[in-house]
């Protein structure tokens, strides 16, 4: 059965509509879709079989934490087309993964990246933090095109991917500041690119697009300790020469991925100092949150509190952000704050 054929059957799309439904039930585009499901995904299966879908227009804003960043939002409709793709094509990106690249797969994940960095800062004396500049709105369609053809065991779905990253096409345009790299001309300027932020199929795709990366990093420069969460990427040695000569080779290599770093921070540095990493400064021995993490969290409360949100919410959003910053040594942090904000018996 092809990755096409399995994308179209029933349960696939069934089960797609069950995880993009998650959570978001009784709310309008979702209860619209619902309100005549059957009819929804056999109009989408057909869609899919005839290769006549095609994708809605994308809904934009700017979130502020961590950082400014533009999120684009698809139609409820694209986003189950989105996770039934996923659902057929991830189980063979998992089989070529490294085991240390922790973003958007299950059983990985934030603290798990944080635990394999603080075990590696308890081995090794320096570290290499490195993290791409403008990430999603630099990735190449092109190039990204020829990886996931390469990852998966048939053409089949080649379309629909390429569809999907055709919809997305400048939706980042004014994110990315033009880099030029040996061999471009004026035209290449023009070239298709960057992810949406908020798609399923990107946060899949860029871990893709840097998977060969990863297999660079751990099998030709033979770095044993490595890991990579989305961008933001850490090689841990006890030679700082050695991890010097890695840098130029990485920024190197990256360059083949029309992607660059800020190189500004990707210096090999004392573990004892501190690794900036996933919103802690991870030491060999303990884990600080960092302010900005504490002040934003802050800011949302109060904001909130004063919009009188329901309890509910409330206590989840709490709860969520306790059992996150309970990842470091942040008891009387979290304490301090539940006193400060009357909390404390939320």
């Amino acid at each position: 059965m092809t990755l096409q054929d399995q994308l179209c059957a029933w349960e696939t799309l069934r089960l797609a509509y069950d995880k993009a439904a998650r959570g978001k039930r009784g709310r309008g585009a979702t209860a619209a879709f619902e309100f005549d499901l059957a009819d929804q995904l056999l109009a989408l299966e057909g869609e899919l079989r005839e290769q006549t879908w095609q994708p809605g227009a994308y809904h934009s804003f700017y979130i502020h934490e961590p950082k400014r960043r533009l999120i684009s939002a698809a139609p409820f409709r694209d986003r189950v087309v989105h996770h039934a793709l996923c659902l057929v094509t991830t189980p063979y990106f998992e089989r070529l993964f490294i085991a240390n690249s922790f973003a958007n797969r299950v059983g990985k994940g934030t603290h798990r990246a944080l635990d394999t960095c603080q075990g590696y800062a308890r081995r090794f004396r320096y570290v290499l933090p490195c993290d791409v500049v403008q990430f999603f709105p630099s990735i190449d369609h092109a190039i990204l095109v020829e990886t996931l053809r390469k990852m998966l065991p048939d053409e089949s779905v080649m379309w629909l991917i390429e569809r999907i990253l055709l919809s997305g096409r400048g939706v980042l345009a004014e994110e990315y500041d033009m880099v030029y790299f040996p061999g471009d001309d004026l035209f290449a300027i023009n070239r298709p690119r960057g992810l949406p932020i908020g798609n399923l199929t990107s946060q899949w795709w860029a871990n893709c697009y840097l998977n060969p990366f990863d297999h660079f990093v751990r099998r030709e420069l033979g770095c044993k300790a490595y890991l990579r969460y989305v961008d933001d990427f850490l090689l841990f040695g006890n030679d700082k020469k050695q991890l010097m000569d890695w840098r130029d080779r990485i920024l190197e290599r990256l360059a083949r991925l029309r992607l660059t770093l800020h190189c500004g921070a990707a210096h090999p540095r004392p573990v004892t100092q501190g690794i900036p990493f996933l919103g802690f400064i991870v030491f060999p021995t303990h884990r600080r949150l960092k302010a900005r993490k504490g002040y934003a969290f802050r800011r949302k409360i109060w904001r909130l509190l004063r919009e009188g949100v329901p309890l509910s919410c409330l206590r989840a959003s709490l709860q969520g952000w306790l059992n996150h910053a309970s990842h470091g040594n942040t008891f009387h942090l979290r304490e301090k704050l539940l006193a400060d904000t009357g909390l404390l018996y939320v």
